[in-house]
């Protein structure tokens, strides 16, 4: 699943970051003493989005939780809707200990259902000392901790050819009009500026959330994401005034709108960096580097690189992040398991494995930068972290479904037909305004 990582990143603060040793946090039953296998003869069942590479490596995660604890573990992909799989299992009796959830909606769902089992003292004392507030308040739901949010996304990263903008003469922006301007230069240059994935609308949502955030303020963007603001505010309308700026422009945008709207994901940064590049940049999260070095073998931090999305019209430079927030499930036949497993997932020792094996961002601030594989991945990891309580989470991924997160319908549908047409970003708002209504009543 493309989406998000959401599972789909991510400008960003450049802090120095007190980072401690990757040892395994004590306590609870993942430290047995003495080498002995606390868990031995039992078993664990976890249940993701994650297929492909992504669920080959959180598999060496999970290996290594075997190998401390002696627990077997085994990974059941449930594709997109999360929910509706495991809403099923658990009808049917089969219901998975542990599910690695990646929106905010869904882990409310979840609870509201009384499907989870708050997290263990031992696992909440790891999220206090290892995590910002903000993945708490992510991962809480009416005061309760149910989510340890285990991989993030960091989605205010533009991702760019070196050489493209070296053909051009133009060094990495620092500001949104700036980086309009530079766009021109590129494009004048021979390729286009940007290739946009108009044809998956989650791709236009994060555009429009980073330009919201950074335009309008954290305030007002966790209002609207709550739905305490309305979408017809005057702040919607200014950010969809500026994201049009860049749709409407035929010159930036290869293909234009219509080559916009038949691009998708992968393609967006085939575009880019596949073997006959047409567009010199491409906005979308971290997991764009796993794209173009898998897909189309660039060496990330050489052939491929990322600048912070830029700060918008003199506001701060925006952190939208998403991530998977690990649950346990009462109706799990192994829940002792279950809960063991998140405890391990809630130490650095745990995110180190993936960290490794690449593709990967951690929220846990104790995690050793120097476990990830590669430059890029380590400034984007301290990017994340360094952000603190300043990260938002992905707007449309705390949002319902039916608005937030359905394909041909709410903010996905609604935001193509702005990019299709962005001549009147009021009556753009007005259409996000009703559509939000209906599916925050519902």
């Amino acid at each position: 699943m493309m989406r998000r990582r959401s599972t789909l990143l991510t400008g960003c603060t450049a802090l120095v970051l007190a980072l401690g040793a990757t040892a395994c946090g004590g306590g609870g039953p993942v430290s047995a003493g003495g080498g002995e296998k606390a868990l031995s003869g039992q078993s664990v069942t976890v249940a993701g989005v994650w297929s492909g590479t992504e669920q080959e490596n959180f598999q060496k995660v999970l290996d290594a939780f075997t190998e401390k604890t002696g627990a077997k573990t085994s990974f059941v992909s449930t594709g997109d809707n999360v929910s509706t799989v495991v809403g099923s299992k658990i009808e049917g009796g089969n219901a998975p200990d542990v599910v690695m959830v990646p929106q905010v909606g869904v882990l409310q769902q979840f609870a509201a259902k009384g499907w989870l089992k708050p997290l263990s003292k031992t696992a909440q004392q790891s999220v206090d000392s290892n995590f910002a507030n903000v993945w708490k308040s992510y991962g809480s739901v009416d005061g309760t901790l149910y989510g340890l949010y285990f991989k993030a996304a960091h989605k205010s990263t533009v991702w760019y050819s070196p050489d493209a903008l070296a053909q051009a003469g133009v060094e990495p922006p620092k500001s949104y009009d700036e980086m309009l301007k530079a766009g021109q230069t590129v494009s004048d240059s021979g390729l286009a500026a940007f290739s946009v994935a108009g044809q998956d609308g989650w791709t236009l949502t994060d555009w429009f959330e980073n330009v919201y955030l950074s335009q309008a303020g954290p305030e007002k963007y966790d209002a609207l994401a709550a739905h305490e603001l309305k979408w017809t505010d005057a702040s919607v309308v200014e950010a969809l005034t500026t994201l049009g700026k860049l749709f409407k422009d035929k010159q930036l945008i290869e293909g234009g709108q219509k080559g916009a709207l038949n691009t998708d994901f992968p393609g967006s940064v085939e575009k880019v960096f596949g073997p006959k590049p047409e567009a010199g940049m491409v906005y979308e999260g971290d997991f764009v580097a796993g794209v173009a070095k898998d897909q189309f073998g660039k060496e990330i931090g050489k052939d491929a690189d990322f600048f912070p999305f830029p700060a918008v019209a003199g506001g701060e430079a925006p952190v939208v992040s998403g991530g998977d927030a690990a649950v346990v499930l009462k109706d799990g036949k192994n829940s002792k398991a279950g809960t063991a497993l998140l405890e391990y997932l809630a130490t650095p020792e745990a995110a180190a494995v993936w960290a490794e094996a690449g593709g990967f961002l951690s929220p846990n601030k104790k995690l050793d930068l120097a476990s990830y594989g590669d430059d890029v991945s380590r400034a984007t990891a301290k990017s994340l972290v360094g952000a603190g309580d300043s990260v938002r989470f992905d707007m449309s991924d705390q949002a319902p479904a039916a608005f937030g997160g359905t394909k041909g319908t709410g903010e996905w549908k609604i935001l193509q037909d702005f990019l299709r047409d962005p001549s009147d970003p009021k009556a753009t708002a007005a259409q996000l305004e009703a559509a939000a209504a209906k599916a925050y009543k519902g």
